[in-house]
């Protein structure tokens, strides 16, 4: 066990900043002054302890104190230890894409080695970052693809679920149905998502031709930035911030939109077309969450990553009469399965029994209360420090992608070229049978685990709320009424930037306070399991004409799914724009992600301000050291989008900026009284 070294308490602090035309927050960005700028950002980090005094779930609360007994390290102990964090680094000017560097810019040196100046340093690191983050979910969108493919060849021996899914955007793409078997149309269906997804021959991209709003393809059009392919844009994204090669900030930042629509239309949509086409749509289900639910006597599974393909036969077969037998053979109850990250969430709305736990940054404090007997781990936001931690508890992880390594882990997954996706229910045996292995081994392991759980509702999709409504019909009429004063999308992943989960859940508290209806998916719906914003007796923390909306029937958050089914939340956004002959961009919808801290939380924020919808966040880009580019982003693309990115470091101000700009899109609606 690795004890944290001496931490010194930093406090929250906030800071002022001025304030642009529109009213939205931003920094001194002046090459001279943006380095005071960014260390009075840096002021409002938290540390640990303020961590440990401040999240909102009682459970992390308790976990922290317990791994501070048990000398455990944490993701906030590293934070603290990073601390003081580099200037040039937060501010986007340190540029490291050559060997003549690292070039940083300073009064002194306001250009690198090669004459880049700020403003296309900045531009770089942005494209490079929403690169990383289309390649992500592209990566694992292709496996899901992949699978729909071999289930239609019948390679990979599992069913085709989602009927349904597969005629309908079969059809909605050009697709011919009519008199074709399943199998046949899926493997039609699959083979075009791959090829949007890694086009390099241009031609028109078909899922965007296919399901984007006409006005916004127009938009793109004109600005010239309609993409070839996910792949294409990625590579090309790589190729224009190669030493030497594009160095015009306005051309780079042409093509981080570019790339932005290739994330949304193939990494995103396209994905989850192919995950709904094979395993099925959400279910709406009750389930309980948070670590109170965690049962001594049971064979424990945790599945943490992104990738659902041998995830779903996992929890297949565990929760099979033969499977639960072998457990009890062994001196089991039997199998209980715990999500962590979007791999539970995919599995928890379609099969039931993956009880929610938490989001990559929690998933140490899970690992420490000693239940879990075998940790799953697939790709993306597993960080390598859960190994130290599932030693410590002889917890046994395996790993299950080529791509996806841990030192220390088993590996029973599939190789690099998916040629054994035949092997898919064998490797899931094995894995099956190690947890079983794994809890007859750690009996005697201590356990600690904190005594809070939750019920919340899940499975909210775009069909089964219209279903519910008779239609989409009664929530324009709730949004025209002013029964509800908007809808957001409140999403992304945690940061140690802010006080654990807390900024999430002081957004989530202030908008439907104030008659906003919230979605919820990925990692940002973790806190809002947990603290009970999901279930539907949450309707009393809600303003009046959301509670009337809401009938005592529904909680006033909507459980979507994992990080992929933003592409729910943006359907729904199109369903809804449509019915009232109004463009996405002039309807009161916003994107909310207050805690976001990586690649695929820029390209997200990024695809929704491509429909013309604005972007708020609690966690600052990169982008201190270039006006240029804070300018663009928070200002030029309003002419152009619609839609800007708007940034407070405090949750609650940026609720109210939320209500504020919602309140000035709903007069276009007719509002015939205020709540």
């Amino acid at each position: 066990m690795n004890r944290p070294g001496g931490m010194k308490q930093e406090h929250i602090h906030t800071h002022s900043y001025k304030q642009n035309a529109h009213g939205h927050a931003h920094e001194h960005s002046d090459v001279n002054d943006y380095p005071q700028a960014v260390a009075e950002y840096k002021k409002s980090f938290p540390g640990k302890d303020d961590v440990a005094r401040l999240t909102p779930d009682m459970a992390v609360r308790e976990m922290l104190g317990h791994f501070a007994a048990q000398g455990l390290e944490t993701v906030f102990d590293r934070f603290d230890q990073q601390k003081p964090h580099c200037v040039f680094g937060l501010a986007g000017s340190c540029c490291r894409n050559c060997i003549m560097g690292p070039c940083k810019i300073t009064r002194k040196s306001p250009k690198g080695v090669c004459g880049a100046d700020q403003d296309l340093i900045v531009a770089r690191g942005l494209l490079r970052m929403i690169a990383a983050g289309t390649a992500a979910h592209g990566a694992r969108g292709r496996e899901v693809m992949l699978a729909l493919k071999a289930a239609a060849e019948g390679i990979l021996p599992i069913p085709i679920t989602g009927e349904e899914k597969v005629k309908n955007s079969a059809k909605a793409l050009g697709i011919t149905t009519e008199s074709r078997s399943i199998k046949a149309i899926a493997l039609d269906l699959a083979n075009l998502l791959l090829e949007d997804l890694a086009r390099t021959v241009p031609a028109r991209h078909k899922t965007l031709a296919a399901f984007a709003a006409p006005e916004r393809q127009k938009v793109w059009k004109d600005l010239g930035i309609l993409p070839i392919s996910a792949a294409h844009e990625v590579f090309e994204s790589l190729h224009r911030t190669s030493t030497g090669t594009d160095g015009d900030w306005q051309s780079v930042m042409q093509q981080f939109l570019r790339c932005g629509l290739a994330f949304a239309w193939s990494s995103v949509l396209g994905s989850s077309i192919a995950m709904d086409s094979l395993f099925g749509p959400p279910q709406r289900k009750t389930v309980r969450c948070n670590l109170g639910v965690l049962q001594k006597g049971y064979v424990n599974i945790a599945v943490h990553g992104h990738s659902p393909v041998l995830v779903s036969e996992i929890v297949r077969q565990g929760r099979s009469p033969e499977c639960i037998q072998q457990a009890r053979d062994k001196g089991a109850e039997g199998i209980e399965f715990f999500g962590i990250c979007c791999s539970g969430l995919s599995a928890l709305y379609r099969y039931g029994g993956v009880i929610p736990l938490s989001n990559a940054v929690g998933a140490e404090l899970v690992l420490g209360t000693g239940a879990l007997d075998l940790w799953v781990a697939d790709v993306q936001d597993v960080f390598p420090s859960i190994m130290e931690v599932a030693a410590c508890y002889k917890t046994v992880v395996v790993t299950t992608s080529d791509s996806a390594r841990l030192p220390g882990s088993e590996f029973y997954g599939f190789d690099h070229e998916h040629s054994n996706f035949s092997e898919t229910a064998e490797l899931a045996r094995k894995i099956l049978q190690r947890a079983i292995d794994s809890f007859v081994a750690r009996k005697e392991v201590p356990r600690h685990v904190p005594s809070y759980e939750m019920e919340a509702e899940i499975g909210f999709s775009v069909e089964n709320v219209a279903a519910h409504f008779g239609g989409l019909g009664r929530i324009l009429a709730a949004l025209q009424s002013g029964e509800v004063a908007g809808i957001v999308n409140l999403v992304g992943c945690s940061n140690p930037r802010l006080v654990y989960e807390k900024a999430v859940y002081e957004v989530a508290r202030s908008l439907i306070k104030q008659n906003v209806l919230v979605l919820t998916n990925g990692c940002a719906s973790f806190p809002l399991l947990k603290l009970g914003f999901c279930k539907r007796g949450a309707q009393n923390l809600a303003g009046s004409g959301l509670q009337q909306f809401l009938q005592g029937e529904l909680p006033p958050v909507w459980h979507m799914g994992e990080c992929l089914d933003n592409a729910r939340a943006s359907a729904l956004f199109k369903g809804i724009a449509d019915l009232a002959g109004l463009p996405i961009k002039d309807m009161p919808f916003a994107f909310a992600s207050p805690e976001w801290s990586n690649e695929k939380g820029l390209a997200a924020a990024t695809s929704f301000r491509l429909l013309g919808i604005n972007s708020y966040h609690c966690v600052h880009a990169p982008i201190q050291a270039s006006a240029k580019i804070q300018k663009y982003l928070r200002e030029d693309t309003l002419e152009t989008l619609g839609s800007a990115m708007i940034v407070d470091i405090d949750p609650v101000a940026l609720a109210d900026k939320i209500i504020a700009d919602l309140t000035e899109k709903r007069q276009k609606l007719g509002v015939a009284k205020s709540w």
